[in-house]
């Protein structure tokens, strides 16, 4: 079992800031890609970013410029920084993390997803 928690969500006028954060724990032998996707009201789940044990980043084209992914292998943790938010941004962001568990068995894992509200 591996779990994945997010923090950091909340409401912010546009043009804010916000820093959402993903903890990974549990049976984990090794985390591969880990990443943020969003789901706005009425609308499917899109990736917004991701993030490779080595570095390597995908953004989604309406957050380039104004989101930055990190991670830190160490503490198997995700951070979104948010920048320039606008209302288009606001929805419910999930973590998720690929990996293969300490069994030797691949795992995908969802968080529970956090609120991010973008006010005009």
């Amino acid at each position: 079992q591996v779990q994945l928690v997010e923090s950091g969500g909340g409401l912010v006028q546009t043009g804010g800031s916000l820093r959402l954060s993903c903890a990974a724990s549990g049976s984990i032998f090794s985390l591969w890609a880990m990443g943020w996707y969003r789901q706005a009201p009425g609308r499917q789940r899109e990736l917004v970013a991701t993030i490779t044990s080595a570095g390597s980043t995908n953004y989604a084209d309406s957050v380039k410029g104004r989101f930055t992914i990190s991670r830190d292998n160490a503490e198997n943790t995700v951070y979104l920084q948010m920048n320039s938010l606008k209302p288009e941004d606001t929805a419910v962001y999930y973590c998720n993390a690929r990996g293969l568990s300490v069994l030797k068995a691949q795992f995908g894992s969802w968080g529970q997803g956090i609120q991010v509200t973008v006010s005009s």
